[in-house]
């Protein structure tokens, strides 16, 4: 790769995942959205602290700096010269970003919706399986976190399945390393059956 391709990409990537929109949304709204609900600057808690509206518009943010984090160095006039590999890094330093953020203290969320844009411009026929995943076990047991992980642990799994290329495949093992790791306060209260289950009224959430 070009020593001052992976620089740019990089610190793009590392930006552009950094911006936190999950605080910017809920402040709109009067909500401190770190001390609100699980404390985590992302959709999920978007949703449960300020609304369904809130939270869907967090999500697609998030889920487009993803996108573009991995998209652009796809761009034919990017002239990249490893485009695939330059896009995984992207996305990689949109997550980093993302979940450290420097703009709040390298606070931030899990991730989750920033890979998924990100997999739309790198490997958009696994984002579609991994999705169909992710609704099923959310709505068979209406636990975010639990969708969550199971999209995450399909992708690698998706990837060996499709013959994917060996960089892919182990960034897709990444992500699913790094979902796991930061659910596990999750994977902690599902056990202990006090993890929120997602409700409509969000006052009736568990």
């Amino acid at each position: 790769m070009n020593p001052l391709q992976v620089i740019a990409v990089t610190v793009v990537g590392y930006l552009l995942g950094a911006i936190p929109f999950a605080v910017i949304i809920a402040k709109r709204h009067g909500v401190d959205i770190m001390k609100e609900g699980s404390g985590n600057p992302g959709a999920t808690n978007v949703t449960r602290s300020v609304g369904k509206r809130a939270g869907n518009f967090c999500f697609v943010m998030d889920f487009l700096k993803g996108l573009a984090a991995a998209g652009i160095p796809l761009l034919p006039f990017m002239g990249a010269s490893d485009p695939i590999g330059l896009g995984v890094l992207g996305l990689i330093a949109a997550i980093i970003g993302h979940s450290y953020s420097v703009f709040i203290g390298f606070k931030g969320g899990k991730g989750v919706a920033v890979t998924m844009g990100g997999l739309l411009a790198l490997a958009p026929i696994i984002l579609i399986i991994g999705l169909i995943v992710w609704v099923g076990v959310f709505y068979s047991s209406k636990y975010v976190s639990l969708a969550s992980l199971c999209f995450g642990i399909s992708l690698p799994v998706l990837g060996i399945g499709f013959e994917k290329p060996a960089v892919l495949i182990i960034f897709l093992v990444g992500i699913a390393v790094l979902i796991v790791f930061r659910h596990r306060a999750n994977i902690q209260r599902l056990f202990a059956g006090t993890e929120h289950r997602f409700s409509k009224d969000k006052k009736n959430a568990k």
